[in-house]
């Protein structure tokens, strides 16, 4: 029964093997939703966020994986639209991966409103002032149009291609993906640059704060460009995962090279506006805000190493690496490149939500610690087991990578 629902020509592990990789995925997915369950039930208070810190762990998460999820929208665009028919091998995975982050994201910030019964109060009665009302919205319709997105990867397994309808369905999908490719490219630009605009009107929170370009500061340029650097790097990454977890070779090696290629040139480009950035901000923003920004570095354990990590080693590196031709005929450096460029975005997420709450505002403030309650961290399991189970479910029945058949042929 299980083997009628693999595609034709690929090979799976058996059942009872799958199961087993499956089983403690199950485990931590079951203590998230008990900890999930605790928060709906008693409130808050079951974490260690208060009034002063009301930005943690699932912030920082929701924002890492919004981030890492942009491979989905930004690998749509240059297929559908750009017409890079290369990145037809993995934009089946690019999609699931997306849907992943985005649901997984929703469903935190669910659990993070405290009074999930009242979260359709946005809709209804929305804040038009706010730009967190904007990035509601854009990402409860993204995730409606990855929804879409994955139906037809859904309707293209062995069995309900059989029912006539579905294939029927299926095929007419199909003709209007580009315009949900345009329409979901549209809206998660708007969405990550809202997620960074949010804090670079901050006015009191100097940390945070930056100048910006009409009525955007450039922390919404940052976010962008730094999403869709990483999206593809992302996608690179995963891939060559579920290629060696799964033993098979599921694309060539020219698809790494251009995801890399691609992710190389963005980064370069994040790494020039971001140090333009930071140096407006530490000589001209800060000062005038009447701080000296030297003094956001002075407590531990933030210094200003965190900064050149953040941008030399996190950000320029891997993009070096990726605009080597000698480095891109080398999978080992691609997925060295990527797994800094990954934790590049991830570094810049925590730096944008813990550190701008640690760092007092006024000089007589004390400095903020936190650290996550055990029910925050069973939540942010809950978010990878439910990824890699999701993933797992639709590596085995769907066709993630088109390719795959034709290299198991060679």
């Amino acid at each position: 029964m299980d083997n009628s629902f693999i595609s034709r020509g690929i090979r799976r592990c058996s059942t009872p093997k799958f199961l087993a990789w499956l089983a403690p995925w199950a485990v931590l997915l079951g203590l998230g939703v008990f900890a999930i369950g605790l928060c709906l039930i008693k409130g808050l208070n079951q974490t260690n966020m208060d009034n002063r810190f009301a930005f943690g762990l699932w912030i920082f998460l929701d924002l890492t994986v919004i981030a890492l999820g942009a491979g989905a929208f930004f690998t749509g665009f240059l297929l559908y639209i750009l017409r890079r028919e290369e990145l037809r091998a993995v934009i089946n995975s690019a999609v699931v991966i997306g849907f992943i982050c985005y649901s997984g994201a929703v469903l935190i910030l669910a659990v993070d409103v405290g009074q999930p019964l009242r979260a359709w109060f946005t809709f209804w009665h929305p804040n038009v002032h706010s730009m967190l009302t904007e990035v509601t919205f854009c990402i409860t319709c993204y995730l409606g149009i990855l929804a879409i997105e994955y139906a037809p990867i859904v309707l293209k397994n062995r069995q309900l291609r059989d029912v006539p309808s579905f294939l029927l369905f299926e095929h007419q999908l199909h003709k209007v993906m580009p315009l949900f490719a345009a329409v979901g490219t549209f809206l998660s630009f708007f969405h990550q640059g809202s997620l960074g605009g949010l804090y670079g009107v901050l006015q009191g929170r100097p940390f945070a704060f930056r100048d910006g370009f009409a009525i955007w500061p450039s922390t919404f340029f940052l976010f962008i460009l730094s999403a869709i650097a990483t999206g593809p790097a992302f996608v690179l990454l995963t891939t060559w995962m579920v290629s060696k977890i799964s033993g098979k070779q599921l694309v060539r090696h020219s698809v790494f090279a251009l995801l890399a290629q691609i992710s190389g040139w963005l980064l370069i480009a994040y790494v020039g506006l971001k140090s333009l950035d930071t140096l407006v901000w530490l000589n001209v923003t800060a000062p005038r805000s009447g701080v000296s920004a030297i003094r956001f570095y002075g407590w531990q354990p933030f210094a200003s190493w965190m900064l050149v990590v953040e941008i030399v080693v996190l950000g320029l590196l891997p993009a070096l690496i990726f605009l080597s031709p000698s480095r891109r005929r080398s999978t080992p450096w691609l997925i060295t490149a990527s797994l800094l460029a990954c934790g590049g975005v991830a570094v810049n997420r925590f730096v944008m939500t813990i550190q701008t709450l640690a760092v007092p505002t006024l000089r007589f403030e004390p400095f903020m610690l936190y650290f996550p309650s055990w029910q925050e961290i069973a939540a942010f399991v809950f978010v990878i087991a439910y990824g890699v189970i999701l993933y797992s479910l639709s590596f085995r029945y769907l066709t993630l990578f088109p390719q795959e058949r034709e290299l198991q042929q060679q």
